[in-house]
């Protein structure tokens, strides 16, 4: 790959301040590889439900263009998120929902998507990755399943997140996501 920065943006799937999901994605931000730049985004509870009568050009909720404008810009996208009932949070499927606009040529068109879960069952968030992945496939992303990232909160170390070999396999995804956006340059 050249010289260039690989922009990468984190789509934070909690809306709780100490989420360990936020964590998670500000970790990746913090440890991203020499040439690799994260931005997070973690304020998705800010924006209004998707609905086409309020998704009209020069009048959009200026969170909703703001998060177009940052996800169209990046090489691919990141997302951090806890399982909730089983399933991907509103607020990540809302955000989702908006970035999948205008339909074909939405924010996620053709970008890269890793989906990196900390949860408390004995999968690490199995469902919510797969419902993420299938979410963004219907709204033009391409999921790469094989740089995901499934954490048991119970079963990790004890220095938790921080820990290095958990920092390590947060590294590899966001690595193995990055060789996707090589691969499609």
């Amino acid at each position: 790959m050249s010289d260039r920065v690989v922009e990468l943006v984190a789509l934070v799937g909690s809306l709780r301040a100490a989420s360990v999901n936020r964590q998670l994605a500000h970790i990746a931000a913090d440890n991203a590889p020499a040439g690799v730049h994260i931005t997070v985004v973690d304020d998705l509870g800010s924006l209004p439900f998707y609905s086409e009568d309020i998704d009209v050009e020069d009048r959009l909720h200026a969170g909703v263009e703001e998060l177009r404008k940052v996800v169209g810009a990046a090489d691919a996208v990141l997302i951090a998120t806890p399982e909730y009932n089983g399933t991907i949070p509103a607020a990540l499927k809302n955000a989702i929902d908006w970035l999948s606009r205008p339909y074909g040529v939405g924010a996620l068109s053709g970008k890269p998507v890793a989906v990196l879960s900390a949860a408390l069952g004995q999968y690490g968030g199995a469902w919510t990755r797969e419902d993420t992945r299938k979410s963004v496939g219907v709204a033009g992303g391409r999921a790469v399943e094989e740089a995901d990232l499934g954490l048991q909160i119970p079963a990790l170390p004890e220095g938790g997140l921080t820990d290095p070999t958990v920092v390590e396999q947060i590294v590899a995804s966001v690595t193995r996501l990055v060789d996707e956006v090589a691969v499609s340059a």
